[in-house]
C-alpha cells in the first residue's frame, strides 16, 4: 500500500512559472479526480520534470525556490491590480450620466424607494437584489421621494448616483472573478488575463452594470458562487480544515444571494449540485476513504451547500416582510388574510359587518393566487368577442370599479330595520355600482378560455333579465349557512346556464387593458379559480367586528409570495408590438436594447456587446469542441502528448468542460421558456462563454509549436496574443459611445460620429 503521509511538492504555474508549495497526498493523486483536482495533478507532474531543468534549484531547493518565488508574485500581483484598476475605472466613469431614468431604473429605482419608505409592492423577482439597492440610496443620502414614472424622468436633486455607484461597484468585480477563476482552471496568466481583457472592455457589460438594474447585482453573486466552488475544490487535498470551510460557506452564502436576486440563480445552484455529485462519486470511488469520512463529507456539503443557503433565503424574506409593513400597489396580488397584516390597509385592525346582507357594498376577491376583484369598467367588448356588452374582468389593484351591491332577485331590499342576511342557496343579483349594470353571462363563449361562457355587465339601473341572477354557494355549507365576510369560501352559480363565476388567470389583449379573464365556467368542480370570498363589506345598518384574527404566520405568507411571483413570472407573456427577442438572436450579439433616447437631440445609450468580444465568443464555442474532440480522439488511440500537451488537455477537457456547461445551463433553458425574452438575459451565459474563450484561445495560441519550431512558435503565440488585444481595444475604442453616451446625428447618418459602424441592420443605434 501505498504511504499514507504527504509530501512537500513544487508546482509550477503556467506561462509565468510561478512557483508554489503545496503539500499533496500520494493516495489521493492516484484516484479519479475531479475537474479541478484533476488538473491539479497534471499541473505537479509537469512541474516535477521542469525543475531538473533549473539551474536555480539548489539540491534541497528551498532558498532558490523562495527567491523564485518571490520574484515572480510580483508580476502576477501587478497583473491583478490592472485588472482591478481597470475594472473600476471603466464601470464608474460617467456613473451620473445621464441624469435621468434610464430603462429599468423605472423599476428597481422605483422598489428601492419603496423599500426606503416601508411601502409593499409586488415584484416577479425575490427582493434581495431591490433591498440592496434601497440600502444602497439610503446609505447615500437618497430619501426615496423620487417618483420613477418613467423612462427620461430628471433627477434633478435626488441622490441617485449612490445607487447606480452600487450596482456598478459590483459589476466591476465580475472581471476580477473571472480572471481569478480562470486563473484556478488553467494556472495560465495569459488565459485569465484574456478572459479579464474581453470583459473589462465589453460594452454590454459596462453598460448593464452602470444603471439601478438587479443584473449586475445578480451577475456579482453567481460569479461569487463558481469562485468559491472553484476553490473549495482546490482545497479537496485538506478536507475539514480552515480553508475548506471557508470556501464552503462562501459558495453557500452567495448561492442565497443569486437566487435572492433573481430565480435565474437557480441555474447556478444546479452548476454546483453537479459538481458537488462528481466530487462525492470520486470520494466514494477511493478505497483510502472510510466510509464515516464520506459521511461526514455528504453532510458537510448538505450544511453548506444546502441547508446554509436555504437558512439565508428564508431570512431574506423575513426582513422582506419586516421591512414593508405599510400598504402598497402590491396588495391586491395576494390575499385578503395577507392584506390584514399591512398598517394603512383597509383590512389592517379593519372592522366590518360579520356576514353579508342585502343592501351591502362589497368587493369580491378570487381566492386564486394573483386572481384579482371583480370588476368592471365603461368599455365593452370588442367586435367578434361574444356580445358587445361591458367588459367583467378580474383586477389585481383596489380600485373603486370593484365595487358592486348586492340585491334581491326581486330587487326588494329591506329599506329599514336591519336588512336580511344572504345565506348559502339564495339567488342574488349584483349590480355594478359605479356603471349600474348587472353582472351577467349567457351562452356565448368566453374571449381566451373558449368552452367557458362570456360574462358581462348588462341593463342599466338595475334593470335587466333572468341571465342577471347568480345563485350563492357557501363552499362545506349546508341550506340556510349564512355566509361569513373574508371567511367564507364563496362560489356564485348561474341560474340559466347553470355554470359557475370563473377567473382564469389569463391576461386579456390590450382591449381588455390587460386585466384578467372572467368567464363562467360550465365545469363545476371546486377549484381557487371558481372559489370567491367577500373582502370589503359596507353596511351602515350592521354591526361591525374586528378582522385581527384573520393575520397569517410566517411560512403562510412566505408560500403564497413564492405561489404570486411564480405565476406572476409565467404571465409576462409578450405583448403586442412589445420589443422582445430570442435566445438565438443573443449569441450573435443581433439586437441590443435601447437604454436612453431614440432620436438626435437625446442623450443616447444603447446596450449592445462589443462585436469584436461577441464574436470571438461565439467562434471559440465552436473551436472548443474541435479542440476537445481531437484531444479526446487523441488521447483513446493511446497516443502519447508529453506532459506540456497532457496538461493542456485536461485544462481543456477538465475546466472547459465546467465552464462550457455553466454556459449550457445559463442559455439552453430560455429555449423552453414562454415568458417575455429579452437580450440583457443572456449576460450570465455570457460571463462563462467569455471565461471558456479565454481558457481555449491561451491552448491555442500555446500550440503554436505544432506549426512552427522554436523561436518562430514563440513570435507566433505573441503575434496572436498581441492582435487579439488589440482587436478587443480597438473596437471598444469605436463603440464605447454605446455605453457612455452620445449625441447628434443617428448611425446611418454621414455626419454621425457612429457612421459606418452599423455593422448589422438589426443594431438600431
Amino acid at each position: 500500500m501505498a504511504k499514507k503521509e504527504c509530501i512537500s511538492q513544487m508546482s509550477k504555474t503556467g506561462d509565468n512559472s510561478t512557483l508554489r508549495n503545496r503539500k499533496i497526498c500520494p493516495l489521493a493523486e492516484q484516484t479519479q479526480q475531479s475537474p479541478t483536482t484533476s488538473m491539479s495533478r497534471v499541473r505537479n507532474s509537469q512541474t516535477a520534470g521542469r525543475l531538473s531543468e533549473d539551474d536555480t534549484q539548489s539540491s534541497n531547493g528551498s532558498s532558490a525556490q523562495l527567491l523564485v518565488k518571490r520574484r515572480n508574485e510580483s508580476p502576477s500581483n501587478v497583473l491583478l491590480i490592472l485588472v482591478v484598476g481597470l475594472s473600476f475605472s471603466t464601470r464608474l466613469y460617467k456613473i451620473a450620466e445621464p441624469p435621468h431614468v434610464c430603462w429599468d431604473e423605472t423599476h428597481f429605482g422605483k422598489m428601492g424607494s419603496y423599500y426606503i419608505n416601508r411601502t409593499f409592492f409586488f415584484d416577479v423577482h425575490p427582493p434581495l437584489g431591490k433591498m440592496l439597492i434601497g440600502l444602497a440610496g439610503y446609505m447615500t443620502g437618497y430619501d426615496g421621494t423620487f417618483p420613477f414614472i418613467k423612462p427620461g424622468d430628471k433627477y434633478e436633486h435626488h441622490n441617485y448616483w449612490g445607487m447606480r455607484g452600487f450596482c456598478a461597484m459590483l459589476g466591476s468585480f465580475l472581471p476580477i472573478f473571472a480572471y481569478l477563476i480562470v486563473l484556478e482552471l488553467s494556472q495560465s496568466h495569459t488565459a485569465a488575463l484574456i478572459t479579464a481583457t474581453l470583459l473589462i472592455f465589453d460594452t454590454g457589460c459596462i453598460t448593464i452594470s452602470q444603471y439601478i438594474l438587479l443584473d449586475p447585482i445578480l451577475m456579482f453573486f453567481i460569479m461569487a458562487a463558481v469562485l468559491s466552488m472553484v476553490k473549495f475544490n482546490q482545497q479537496s487535498y485538506r478536507p475539514f480544515t480552515a480553508p475548506w470551510w471557508l470556501w464552503l460557506v462562501l459558495c453557500g452564502v452567495n448561492l442565497a444571494g443569486a437566487v435572492g436576486v433573481k430565480f435565474v440563480g437557480l441555474f447556478v445552484i444546479l452548476l454546483v449540485g453537479l459538481n458537488t455529485i462528481w466530487d462525492l462519486w470520486r470520494l466514494l470511488g477511493d478505497l483510502n476513504v472510510s466510509l464515516m469520512d464520506i459521511a461526514m463529507h455528504f453532510l458537510a456539503r448538505v450544511a453548506g451547500l444546502i441547508l446554509l443557503p436555504l437558512f439565508l433565503y428564508i431570512t431574506i424574506f423575513a426582513v422582506h416582510f419586516v421591512v414593508l409593513n405599510k400598504s402598497g400597489p402590491g396588495d391586491g396580488f395576494f390575499s385578503s388574510a395577507f392584506q390584514s397584516r399591512l398598517i394603512g390597509n383597509n383590512l389592517h385592525n379593519a372592522s366590518m359587518p360579520e356576514y353579508l346582507a342585502y343592501g351591502s357594498t362589497i368587493t369580491v376577491k378570487n381566492l386564486r393566487i394573483a386572481g384579482g376583484y371583480l370588476h368592471s369598467h365603461w368599455h365593452l367588448y370588442p367586435e367578434g368577442v361574444g356580445a358587445r356588452q361591458q367588459q367583467v374582468t378580474a383586477y389585481l389593484h383596489k380600485d373603486y370599479n370593484n365595487l358592486w351591491l348586492v340585491h334581491r332577485q326581486d330587487d326588494n331590499d329591506s329599506q329599514s330595520g336591519n336588512p336580511d342576511l344572504v345565506r348559502h342557496g339564495d339567488v342574488i343579483r349584483l349590480e355594478h355600482k359605479e356603471t349600474t349594470r348587472n353582472l351577467h353571462s349567457h351562452l356565448h363563449e368566453a374571449p381566451l378560455t373558449k368552452k367557458h361562457f362570456q360574462v358581462t355587465g348588462y341593463g342599466i339601473n338595475g334593470t335587466g333579465d333572468t341571465n342577471d341572477l347568480w345563485q350563492v354557494e357557501v363552499c362545506g355549507g349546508r341550506k340556510g349557512d349564512l355566509v361569513k365576510v373574508l371567511r367564507s369560501k364563496v362560489r356564485f352559480l348561474h341560474r340559466a346556464t347553470g355554470c359557475v363565476l370563473y377567473s382564469s388567470g389569463k391576461t386579456l389583449p390590450k382591449w381588455g387593458w390587460e386585466q384578467v379573464e372572467v368567464t363562467c365556467s360550465p365545469y363545476l368542480k371546486e377549484t381557487p379559480s371558481s372559489q370567491w370570498n367577500i373582502e370589503d363589506h359596507i353596511n351602515p345598518k350592521l354591526p361591525n367586528i374586528s378582522l385581527s384574527v384573520l393575520k397569517p404566520n410566517f411560512l403562510e405568507i412566505l408560500l403564497e409570495s413564492h405561489i404570486v411571483m411564480i405565476r406572476g413570472n409565467s404571465g409576462l407573456k409578450p405583448k403586442d408590438n412589445e420589443m422582445n427577442s430570442k435566445p438565438w438572436h443573443w449569441p450573435i450579439n443581433y439586437q441590443g436594447l435601447r437604454f436612453s433616447g431614440v432620436n438626435e437631440t437625446e442623450y443616447r445609450v444603447y446596450l449592445l456587446g462589443n462585436p469584436v468580444v461577441w464574436w470571438i465568443n461565439l467562434a471559440s464555442l465552436g473551436l472548443y469542441l474541435i479542440m476537445v474532440a481531437v484531444a479526446s480522439i487523441v488521447i483513446q488511440r493511446g497516443v502519447s502528448l508529453g506532459q506540456k500537451r497532457t496538461g493542456h488537455s485536461y485544462v481543456l477537457i477538465q475546466g472547459g468542460g465546467l465552464l462550457l456547461l455553466g454556459w449550457l445551463l445559463h442559455y439552453v433553458p430560455f429555449y423552453i421558456m414562454g415568458r417575455v425574452l429579452y437580450y440583457h438575459h443572456y449576460f450570465p451565459a455570457m460571463l462563462f462563454s467569455t471565461m471558456l474563450t479565454g481558457v481555449t484561445l491561451d491552448i491555442l495560441f500555446r500550440s503554436a509549436d505544432l506549426l512552427l519550431p522554436p523561436p518562430y512558435s514563440d513570435w507566433l503565440q505573441r503575434s496572436g496574443q498581441v492582435m487579439l488585444i488589440f482587436s478587443v481595444l480597438y473596437s471598444f475604442y469605436l463603440f464605447h459611445p454605446l455605453s457612455y453616451g452620445m449625441m447628434g446625428p443617428l448611425a446611418h447618418e454621414a455626419s454621425s460620429a457612429m457612421a459606418g459602424l452599423k455593422w448589422m441592420d438589426s443594431w438600431e443605434f
